[in-house]
């Protein structure tokens, strides 16, 4: 036998052996799709009625200024023709050299080849060229209220995006590439990251931005040393060890938001921000909020209030033996301790001597990046999906805040995961992100129609156990840390709620960065600044006009604020909890790895 023959033979028998393994992965696609539990299709796409209202106006438009629409759809004609003589050009007269690249830079088209290859560079620009008219003609549209405006953007957007030729195997070079390099094998390798995600999304799609195999909770992230002490049904309240001889005297609660896993703040020992907490002679708590699953699914805010909130303040004014503690609230955990701090100065309640907040919103008025999502046709929508369910499943939520960031967060991971084959990195901030939890169907509706729709908490107030409450009643000492890319909680949106309160001694700050890093920024790392500006003008533009950049993270300026909020030095504590509190189990504890039933 020949090596040509040899060769030939190995060749055929890995062919054989792949196509065994398609025959295998698609078996257990299948199964998987057995399995799955569709999402409401009123949450896949806005109301139809959306596009009609568009496409009618659009139509009024060209009757009315046909000009103007003309005169688009002509530069579109042009454009298109002038690209194609000079493709055809670039294939027949210059010796198959692609013309000059005139396009904006753009991450998709890193590959040389969407330069210097004529067929993909043809279809790169008439990509672009074709997205640039379908957003002129979406500009066109005239007579939609600026809600549907901004929602018709968005939306024709995602269509961009998602049919970009980086996304089909037959115009992406580098998948191209990676498949005859490997014989296949990298298409194969593909279908299998393919077939475990849908396995492990119940039959959905949701692609895996991280390698989960390579974190362990407790082992390599969330080790820092604690106890849990308490435990409710909706609550696990870890106590972590002190770092220093002396702690203050007045405890301090963090209460992390529930949507994702509190372990954000405790990632890994160089960006944890529990254990920089302690080092900095604070004795902490910090929540763990259950995961719930349908039989949670009847938990509203008064519970995440009145068993969150206020039942961690009293235990741990009962293992402390203070009377007042200072709480944390991050995300939806802050936009819920206003609430909470609300309710508790209508009961003459005095346990929370400071707040401060993170990202957290209460003004509702200015809806953001969120807009296209939460008009009525999607709200009823997640209302029909949690009457079914019980909960918002985490598939919908992570589905959800990825498509605000499409190409980053879907397509791009889609892309190496599926087309190229390859291992997701092991990133343990996009481990955490993708560790999702279910949110209870009680919540999110009262969330999403009292706080979101009507705006009820600056406006005529929402109603918490039996009060009618409003921001400014939330009159403690308050410090506020907001984010400058934030596109989920503003910071501009967070500044116009926090201006409301009735506190007078009221600190607020601008993190550079987003939502997760502007928080998580150990000032080890010396990665980004912030910014600070003692007068609370009238608008968030006037406050950021005046405010002083500082290099640098903001904790240590927050660790000062909270340090004088916080009391004398005492003695640290030898052992977690006591007086009847005993130490149930090692932080993270149980609720932070527990699977609820759907």
């Amino acid at each position: 036998m020949t090596t040509t023959d040899s060769d030939s033979g190995a060749a055929a028998d890995k062919m054989k052996a792949n196509m065994e393994r398609v025959e295998a992965l698609t078996a257990r696609l299948l199964a998987a799709f057995k399995g799955r539990q569709p999402v409401n299709p009123s949450l896949s796409g806005p109301d139809p009625e959306l596009f009609q209202q568009a496409a009618t106006n659009y139509w009024a438009e060209m009757l009315e200024n046909p000009q103007r629409v003309f005169a688009h759809q002509l530069e579109y004609w042009g454009k298109s023709l002038a690209h194609y003589v000079e493709a055809q050009k670039a294939f027949g007269e210059e010796g198959f050299q692609a013309p000059e690249d005139r396009g904006p830079k753009d991450k998709r088209f890193a590959n040389p080849l969407w330069q210097s290859n004529p067929y993909f560079n043809y279809v790169k620009q008439q990509y672009l060229i074709n997205a640039d008219a379908l957003r002129k003609a979406v500009d066109d549209v005239s007579d939609l209220d600026a809600t549907d405006k901004r929602r018709l953007t968005f939306f024709s957007d995602q269509i961009i995006d998602m049919l970009a030729p980086t996304n089909f195997l037959g115009t992406n070079p580098d998948a191209l590439e990676k498949a005859v390099e490997t014989n296949g094998e990298s298409l194969v390798q593909g279908l299998e990251n393919f077939v475990a995600d849908i396995e492990a999304n119940n039959g959905e799609m949701l692609v895996r931005l991280a390698d989960s195999s390579a974190f362990e909770l407790g082992g390599n992230v969330a080790t820092s040393e604690g106890k849990v002490v308490f435990r409710n049904e909706l609550i696990e309240l870890i106590q972590y060890a002190p770092r220093t001889k002396e702690v203050h005297e007045v405890p301090l609660i963090v209460f992390p938001p529930w949507i994702n896993k509190f372990y954000v703040l405790d990632l890994k020992e160089q960006n944890s921000l529990i254990k920089w907490i302690t080092e900095q002679g604070f004795t902490l708590f910090v929540v763990s909020w259950r995961n719930p699953g349908r039989a949670q699914g009847d938990t509203g805010l008064d519970d995440y209030i009145e068993s969150g909130i206020l039942e961690a303040v009293r235990v741990v004014k009962e293992i402390s033996g203070q009377k007042q503690v200072n709480a944390v609230g991050y995300c939806i955990a802050g936009t819920t301790l206003h609430l909470a701090l609300a309710y508790m100065k209508a009961k003459g309640d005095n346990s929370v001597k400071s707040a401060t907040f993170f990202t957290a919103l209460t003004d509702f008025g200015e809806q953001g990046e969120f807009t296209p999502f939460l008009q009525d046709d999607f709200v009823n929508g997640i209302e029909a999906e949690v009457e079914n369910y019980g909960v918002l499943r985490s598939v919908i939520m992570s589905r959800t805040m990825s498509f605000l960031r499409s190409n980053d967060l879907v397509y791009g991971p889609a892309i190496k995961s599926y087309m190229m084959g390859e291992t997701p990195p092991a990133f343990d901030l996009l481990f955490w992100n993708g560790d999702s939890t279910n949110l209870p169907g009680k919540m999110v509706m009262q969330y999403l129609r009292g706080l979101c729709q009507k705006n009820a908490f600056v406006t005529d107030g929402f109603e918490v156990l039996g009060e009618t409450l409003h921001v400014r009643d939330v009159d403690v000492p308050l410090f506020a840390i907001t984010c400058e890319t934030d596109h989920i909680a503003a910071w501009k949106d967070c500044y116009r709620g926090f201006r409301e309160t009735g506190s007078k001694d009221k600190t607020f700050v601008v993190s550079q960065s987003g939502h997760i890093a502007g928080i998580v920024n150990p000032p080890s790392k010396k990665k980004y600044g912030h910014y600070t500006n003692a007068t609370l003008a009238k608008d968030a533009d006037s406050w950021m006009s005046g405010a002083e950049f500082n290099e640098g993270s903001w904790w240590h300026r927050w660790g000062d604020w909270l340090a004088a909020q916080s009391g004398e030095k005492v003695a640290a504590p030898k052992t977690a909890g006591g007086k009847g509190y005993d130490s149930l189990c090692d932080a993270p504890g149980s609720y932070v790895t527990e699977k609820p039933v759907v």
